[in-house]
């Protein structure tokens, strides 16, 4: 078939080398400029026509390499020296692209050595567009053919592309901004050379300060952030895990309305949690006013500081955790538990014993998450921190602060990712080798085992105060935007509102958008429309490939693919900046920019869930489709993805309203053509107007709760054969 061979990947790198413009095009690529073979114009032509009719010899090779994969795009000769010459030409092409772009700037030849070798060069050349990315994904896909040909990944080209494409990926979004920013490691200090400055930026005692064990100042930042993120981690997977049993195998009557507000505060824009907690637990806020009058008790600025962070994180990021957990407590085989029952077992046994072991890989991937979430969160230590430090916060000062240190910046995300290497590694420890395996081709006529009587009370103990709490939170915080002045002027009022978004008719009939918030929410819905099912089909095929495959650096991949999500949003944005504001890939300022900002730094969520979920799934399954022939790309669209449904809603729900309510991460990088909804909000904190500012967080909690709906719908619900039990769940334990 002409569409999946290795002669349509051919076609796709011969359209960007020879036909459309190699660049990027400033007013964007249109009819006009689709076919760069003949432009008058070096910057819109193609690689073929700029090497012909401007000289600039550095395509040539370009050219070369894909005349060279024509014979094995071709599928005349033998599969292994097809193999040998698409890994060869493949290997070249991509290696002549990444040479030319590096090597040719806008100021001519980037490195001193190239002008010594070809002379001055008296010509530039900008970042690769259309044509270029059509070139590179060619040249790549020739590449992953050529490797399946010669044998390796059992030969499976679907297998081979997709890690191809997943390192491609992880290399240029990943791997290449993180360098980028931990390269300033290696840049001196006022009058320190490069040795001595990385050591005075790296044994600072302000991240390594140990004073807080014998006075009451704090500690280093690095253990701050330690035990902060432990404790978090853990508070939140423990709330997650609650909040599921209660959802999943309880007759609890609101189970429904409790799902939807474990998930509400990862819908919720920046600050709103923060204000929230300072208007109930602040100098002046209800809980320390009524202890006051009650009691005569003074509980001061305890919100400031180490409690109050945490209590801010777990309320932010147990959703997470919950999402993470829901689908694997709902894979849990019942015919194991009830073989656990018929053998005698109790209900708490039977919990103890087969139910809580076939979730730890659920719970460890959740606890994973969450703890590099704690890690990299700016948005709470910044609004409650107080002299509380940690390292994402000091790395935003170092950054934007006065001494603009992007050496210590870097130092301190290189701590931060050596950090969340070794929580990746104790996660796997704890996971280990073992299997857990609870869906297979048979099917499960069993029913779910009620929940043990102390189980479900400790469940219900500590997941509905908790939701009590929530509720009281966002009435609190919600509140302020339908009065006139938050604290000081009571009416009511929606004038926040009309201000917000206004709508208007013009003269001729036409329906006018005279709300300030309409072009930051219309352009925040768009991106994160985008981003959402690429962050969720890349997260997924990266479980399945992790999860099924097995091949030199799989481990490696996997760490990689965590990386941007150990680091905080600022130094992503920066390490952005950085890397796509000259060429070779010159995005900065565009949607494109965002984009890959928000698919590769929500990625994590979706292949932790993934790799949770596909661990309960039986790999006779995949080995069943592809005996009956199956190819492996159908084995997985008809059989694992239907399976898959709990973690693909986790993924796109996650990666869209994390697109919604982003700020550290795109606060450097948006521009007055993409301004997102997240940075109008903060930009009306800043001016004092918390009233628009809540308001506007409103309308995105209703709008994204209203996308989650639609998702679960379009989506829908696995189906497992199960059969449901006559009478409700959580009677009496046994």
């Amino acid at each position: 078939m002409f569409f999946g061979s290795s002669l349509f990947f051919w076609v796709i790198a011969a359209l960007g080398t020879l036909i459309l413009p190699w660049h990027m095009q400033q007013d964007g690529v249109s009819l006009a400029t689709l076919m760069g073979l003949g432009s008058q114009d070096a910057e819109a032509a193609s690689a073929l026509w700029q090497a012909l009719n401007f000289g600039r010899f550095w395509f040539w090779p370009v050219i070369a390499a894909l005349v060279f994969a024509l014979p094995g795009a071709l599928p005349f000769a033998n599969a292994r020296m097809r193999g040998r010459v698409l890994i060869m030409a493949g290997s070249f092409g991509l290696l002549a692209i990444i040479a030319q772009g590096f090597a040719v700037g806008i100021q001519g030849w980037n490195h001193p050595f190239l002008e010594g070798a070809f002379g001055e060069l008296q010509d530039r050349q900008f970042g690769m567009g259309l044509g270029g990315a059509l070139g590179f994904i060619g040249f790549l896909v020739l590449l992953t053919d050529g490797l399946a040909l010669r044998g390796y990944f059992k030969g499976d080209r679907f297998i081979s592309g997709a890690v191809g494409v997943l390192i491609a990926c992880i290399v240029i979004f990943t791997a290449w901004p993180v360098t980028t920013i931990l390269a300033q490691i290696f840049t001196p200090q006022g009058d320190l050379g490069v040795a001595d400055a990385m050591a005075a930026r790296l044994f600072d005692r302000k991240i390594w300060g140990l004073a807080c064990v014998t006075s009451t100042v704090n500690c280093g930042v690095f253990w701050n952030t330690l035990v902060l993120a432990t404790s978090t981690a853990t508070a939140a997977t423990l709330l997650g895990l609650c909040f599921a049993l209660i959802v999943t195998r309880t007759s609890f009557p609101a189970r429904r309305a409790l799902r939807l507000l474990t998930v509400l505060p990862i819908i919720t824009p920046p600050f709103v949690i923060g204000l929230g907690l300072i208007l109930i637990f602040g100098r002046s806020g209800v809980v320390n006013q009524l202890a006051d009058s009650l009691f005569g008790l003074q509980l001061g600025r305890w919100i400031y500081g180490y409690d109050g962070v945490l209590l801010a994180q777990v309320f932010s990021f147990t959703p997470t955790a919950f999402l993470v957990l829901i689908g694997v407590v709902e894979g849990i085989s019942p015919a194991m538990e009830e073989a656990s029952s018929t053998l005698r077992a109790s209900r708490m046994r039977t919990f103890r014993a087969v139910s809580l072991p076939l979730m730890l890989p659920g719970i460890a991937n959740a606890w994973l998450v969450v703890f590099v979430e704690s890690l990299a969160d700016f948005g709470n230590p910044i609004v409650l921190g107080g002299s509380f430090g940690v390292l994402s916060t000091e790395i935003f000062f170092a950054v934007v602060g006065a001494q603009q240190d992007f050496g210590r910046a870097a130092v301190l995300a290189g701590i931060m990712l050596v950090i969340a290497l070794c929580a990746f590694m104790i996660q796997r420890a704890v996971v280990g080798s073992r299997s857990y395996v609870s869906l297979t081709g048979k099917g499960d006529v069993g029913l779910p085992t009620p929940l043990p009587t102390p189980v479900r009370r400790i469940a219900y103990a500590i997941a509905l105060p908790w939701a009590f709490l929530t509720i009281t939170v966002y009435t609190m915080a919600l509140a302020g935007g339908f009065v006139r002045v938050w604290g000081r002027d009571w009416t009511p009022t929606f004038s926040h509102f009309q201000r917000a978004f206004a709508l208007e008719w013009s003269p001729a009939g036409a329906l006018i958008f005279a709300g300030g918030a309409w072009h930051s929410l219309f352009t925040t819905i768009k991106l994160a429309a985008i981003a959402a099912p690429i962050t969720a089909a890349l997260g997924l095929l990266a479980a399945w490939v992790l999860s099924r495959q097995r091949f030199v650096g799989r481990t490696a991949l996997e760490f990689a693919l965590m990386l941007t999500f150990a680091v905080p949003g600022t130094v992503i944005g920066v390490a952005y900046i950085l890397t796509y504001n000259l060429p070779p890939l010159e995005i900065t300022g565009t949607a494109m920019i965002l984009v890959a900002c928000f698919v590769f730094r929500n990625l994590p969520v979706g292949v932790r869930s993934g790799v949770a979920a596909m661990s309960q799934l039986d790999k006779s399954l995949d080995e069943a489709a592809v005996t009956l022939r199956a190819s492996t790309f159908r084995s997985l669209r008809t059989v694992v993805l239907p399976l898959l449904k709990p973690a693909i809603v986790t993924a796109l729900v996650y990666a869209f309203v994390r697109a919604m309510t982003t700020v550290s991460a795109v606060i450097f990088l948006v521009s007055a053509q993409y301004e997102m909804a997240t940075v109008f909000i903060i930009n009306r904190v800043i001016n004092g107007d918390y009233g628009l500012a809540i308001a506007y967080c409103s309308a995105l909690i209703v709008l994204m709760m209203a996308a989650i709906g639609l998702i679960n719908l379009l989506v829908g619900s696995r189906r497992l054969g199960r059969r449901q039990a006559a009478a409700p769940i959580g009677g009496r334990a046994s």
